[in-house]
């Protein structure tokens, strides 16, 4: 048996059948319902690695954080054949890796066109993958290809442009897809704040800007750095509220339970970055690789999460490794516990909400690392639902999740200390 994929192209279902074939046919639906070619443009967009804006001048990395290098308008493509109702711009800008050097990437700004504006949002991408071309600044530029990727992104972005927010949508991942490393994805998008608020189209009001940001699933990795790594790195930044949805913690954990699932295809979405962000991790893999297991890696590099997900479902890492792949995971114990927190607590008031039947995030997980910031003194209101799925509540909690960041920055704060609810659905509005 096989069905279609990737807009045209086939693949075995193998003796997992239905369930994979549910699985691929999602991923056809959305790839072949989304923009699947060049819309508007004679040659298909340059991707990163190939495209020069994404190389900084010379004498960059001598620059403040946050310094503009270079800057562009662009079109942002929605989930229709139009594009964004919204003005936008690419900013590359300095920033900082995980280890303290200068390293430069990428935001996407947006500004609606009309009405007023309440004030700036970082909007972290899911993006799940480690190879350039899934780049948020690529894939949601009108005129790029594979729109599946982002549509859950294009539609959390119309509705923050249509509530009135100047939005930032930072390559949080940095230049070479490090999805998964201690402080760079907080540092990245702090950054791309800064830039933001350096940048004159935008009419901001500099440091005075009163700033959220929001992140679902993967996007919350980059999302609870930026609140960690706030209070030392970017103090000046008015951070009035963090949104973290899906909440990946702990990240050992979440890795193991994927493993030989409907969703196993994260894995090799997801592992590459991790090696290059952490040679000490990439040495242990090497260690326990087999030569399928290499092929494994280097054929998730160099695709996105939709693609990856849909062709390695059920993918068990047992198989690619000469030992179980939770004996790894435990000798690289102390490196995944740095990936969850470091040693300050956010200052800024949290919302973390997750759906209580996640089918790919154990929301007991989560439950255990907010008791756990709770204790350290964070502020947070946590939020249960308990109807929606992973992908529904993405969609369902936006309105919710927006009116709770839109109070934040209009400076009502948040009930003291940690609350936690369990609601039917956020979609009913409540918290």
């Amino acid at each position: 048996m096989s069905v279609v994929s990737d807009c045209g192209a086939t693949h075995p279902v193998g003796r997992r059948g239905p369930l994979r074939a549910v699985l691929i046919a999602a991923s056809a639906v959305l790839c072949c319902t989304g923009t699947s070619v060049a819309v508007g443009h004679a040659d298909p967009l340059p991707t990163p690695q190939h495209d020069p804006f994404y190389v900084p001048p010379t004498g960059w990395d001598t620059r403040a954080p946050g310094t503009i290098l270079n800057s562009r308008p662009v079109e942002v493509a929605s989930m229709g054949p139009r594009a964004q109702n919204a003005e936008a711009w690419q900013l590359l800008y300095r920033t900082t890796d995980a280890d303290g050097r200068p390293l430069a990437t990428v935001t996407t700004v947006l500004r609606p066109r009309t009405g007023q504006v309440r004030g700036l949002v970082s909007y972290q991408p899911a993006t799940d993958a480690s190879a350039p071309q899934c780049a948020p600044s690529y894939v949601l530029r009108q005129g790029a290809p594979d729109k599946y990727d982002s549509a859950l992104d294009l539609l959390q972005i119309d509705h923050l442009l249509a509530t009135g927010h100047v939005i930032s949508v930072p390559d949080w991942e940095g230049p070479k897809g490090t999805l998964v490393a201690p402080r760079q994805p907080g540092y990245t998008v702090l950054d791309g704040v800064r830039a933001a608020e350096r940048f004159a189209p935008l009419g901001l009001p500099g440091t005075e800007t009163p700033v959220a940001a929001v992140g679902y699933s993967g996007g919350s990795i980059g999302t609870s750095w930026a609140a960690q790594v706030h209070p030392d790195y970017a103090p000046e930044i008015r951070l009035t509220g963090v949104a973290l949805g899906g909440w990946t913690a702990p990240l050992g954990s979440y890795l193991e339970t994927l493993n030989s699932g409907l969703f196993s295809g994260f894995l090799p979405s997801m592992l590459p970055g991790m090696m290059r962000a952490d040679p000490r991790l990439a040495a242990i893999f090497d260690t326990y690789l087999t030569p399928a297991g290499h092929a494994l890696i280097a054929a998730g590099d160099s695709k996105c999460v939709t693609q990856n997900v849909a062709q390695h479902a059920f993918v068990n890492m047992d198989d690619y490794l000469t030992i179980p792949f939770t004996q790894l995971i435990e000798q690289a114990r102390t490196l995944f516990d740095d990936l969850d927190f470091g040693p300050t607590v956010p200052t800024a008031p949290l919302l973390v909400y997750n759906a209580v039947h996640d089918e790919i995030i154990d929301i007991a997980k989560t439950d255990r690392a907010v008791a756990q910031w709770c204790a350290s003194g964070a502020w947070i209101t946590q939020v249960r639902d308990g109807l929606s799925e992973h992908v529904s509540l993405a969609i369902s909690a936006t309105p919710a999740v927006t009116t709770w960041l839109d109070n934040r920055l209009a400076g009502q704060a948040p009930p003291d200390g940690c609350t936690t609810n369990t609601v039917p659905s956020m979609s009913l509005g409540g918290l």
